[in-house]
């Protein structure tokens, strides 16, 4: 081989980061190759804008930190081509690729394994961060080691040791040139912080809304509470947090999984998610998606709660939205270029006014005319409400209980130790939520005797219950016997269940379960 061809080959060089497609992180080879004529930088294989501009910020990292810039022609290529490059996410992979195909890094050390790089670049070779570093360390083979920013380290160090935080340009060719990466592994990554559960506000009244928060809590259902303002909704929405067990490790790395898809940091190691969004979000922000998808509300409170108040004030789109997932359990986005699925298992809380004018709908005089009811409630679809486990109603508080003339005699009565043992009962019994029981399921873990059967039956002929509904009451009363600790669902459960749905849906021209 001549020296023309041997400069020729010297001139190429690869290295490996990887995209992010929804909270999949497919991944790419970055190729370089320098080659004589006028000086300039073309980067090809589908970039986008932010990739486009890689040229300048990596030509800026080196020249600052000391390396050479190759004077000719630099081509690099992101493969596979069909895929679309977007984000500052490939600046690493850039820099480095361009310095191997100079020689400015020497030639490869031998090791049973092949570094993986992601990152973005300030001017100054800073390593900034970028989000789906989790995502990207989860999808790494047993081979590969995924080199992050140091800003990312407290994400990506979840997915164990094959995860390197670094925080400079310099570091990482420290790294590729064979220095031991545990030296320069810094000792200050951030660490995930412990959760303080903080005290939690007090409710005073309202037995039967606490006890079916308990209940909803226990079988991790769908609550609808619907009462005039000032009497507690949101305040008891508070406190379903503190009732619902902590997170597992499986459920902890699939949140920190979402969060990190959306460029969020899930700061607590054990902590449901609880999301509230105001109701002017948009279905985009509801549902996730955009031009390069990412998580919505619904997916960052997988494993969590999804809290709405005010519910008719939310786009009936928004709310119809809602409807698949809390069906299947995640939603998947399509796009042109693919379609990207994210996991959406929450628990829905919602509460709502009775009535547009809310607080003058008292002892029967209301100033709202009959169809402004109808089409104030209206606005939440049958459907959906046919999709929320229990339909409680929170009344005013006793002025002797607010100045504290009376005693209470439901004060305290949100303890989460009987939510705690019922879903031990649970994951026991079925290995899972009764929420999440199959029609097949039920009739083994929750089957009626003769006189809860003909229960039900007046019960579904009387309020028009559809089948989701009849088998959501099911679901409802076997978490009330594991709260009682009853290992069959008598008539007594089964009652208790049916009255969290026969609350007067009169005024809103529609029965429960309609």
């Amino acid at each position: 081989m001549n020296s023309s061809a041997e400069a020729e080959v010297t001139a190429r060089s690869r290295t490996f980061t990887r995209a992010l497609f929804g909270m999949e992180a497919p991944r790419v080879i970055v190729e370089t190759h320098l080659f004589g004529g006028l000086p300039g930088t073309t980067i090809v294989g589908m970039p986008e804008a932010a990739v486009r501009e890689a040229r300048d910020r990596v030509r800026s990292a080196l020249t600052n930190c000391g390396y050479d810039y190759p004077d000719g022609r630099v081509v690099v290529n992101l493969a596979p081509v069909d895929l679309a490059k977007e984000g500052a996410r490939f600046d690493l992979a850039i820099a480095v690729s361009i310095l191997r195909a100079s020689g400015q890094i020497g030639p490869e050390q031998e090791r049973s394994f092949e570094f993986e790089l992601l990152g973005e670049l300030s001017l100054g070779g800073e390593l900034r961060r970028v989000r789906g570093c989790l995502c990207a360390a989860l999808a790494l083979p047993g081979d590969a080691r995924l080199v992050v920013p140091l800003e990312n380290g407290r994400e990506a160090l979840r997915a164990g040791s094959t995860v390197l935080p670094l925080g400079h340009l310099a570091d990482v060719v420290r790294v590729l040139s064979g220095e031991d990466p545990e030296r320069l592994r810094p000792a200050g990554v951030p660490q995930p912080r412990e959760y303080e559960r903080a005290e939690e506000p007090q409710v005073i009244g309202q037995n039967l809304a606490k006890r079916a928060l308990t209940v909803a809590a226990a079988g991790a259902h769908h609550l609808l509470m619907v009462g005039p303002p000032g009497t507690g909704k949101s305040l008891l929405a508070r406190r379903l947090p503190g009732l619902l067990p902590p997170l597992g490790e499986r459920e902890a790395m699939e949140v920190a999984a979402v969060y990190s898809a959306a460029g969020l940091d899930y700061e607590g190691d054990d902590r449901r998610p609880i999301r509230a969004p105001h109701h002017s979000v948009s279905l985009t922000a509801m549902t996730g998606g955009g031009a390069h998808p990412r998580p919505g509300e619904i997916s960052l409170a997988h494993h969590g709660v999804l809290f709405l108040d005010e519910l008719p004030h939310f786009k009936p789109s928004v709310l119809d939205s809602l409807r698949e997932p809390l069906e299947t359990r995640h939603i998947s986005i399509a796009r042109a270029a693919g379609t990207a699925a994210f996991p959406a298992s929450f628990q829905l809380l919602t509460a709502m006014n009775p009535c547009p004018a809310g607080l003058v709908c008292r002892d029967g005089g209301c100033r709202c005319r009959p169809d402004q009811v109808r089409r104030y409630q209206g606005r939440v679809s049958g459907p959906l409400l046919d999709r929320i486990d229990l339909h409680v109603p929170v009344t005013e508080v006793p002025a002797e209980l607010l100045l504290g003339e009376a005693v209470d005699p439901s004060e305290g009565s949100l303890d989460p130790e009987p939510v705690l043992r019922a879903r031990e009962r649970q994951q026991r019994r079925q290995g899972k939520t009764n929420a999440l029981l199959d029609t097949r399921e039920l009739t083994r873990h929750a089957a009626l005797d003769r006189a809860g059967r003909r229960l039900l039956r007046q019960a579904a002929e009387r309020y028009r219950l559809s089948a989701r509904g009849f088998h959501r009451v099911i679901r409802v009363a076997r978490s009330v016997a594991d709260l009682d600790g009853e290992e069959v669902v008598g008539t007594r459960q089964l009652a208790e269940a049916l009255s969290y749905r026969a609350m007067d849906w009169s005024a809103a021209g529609a029965a429960p379960g309609q």
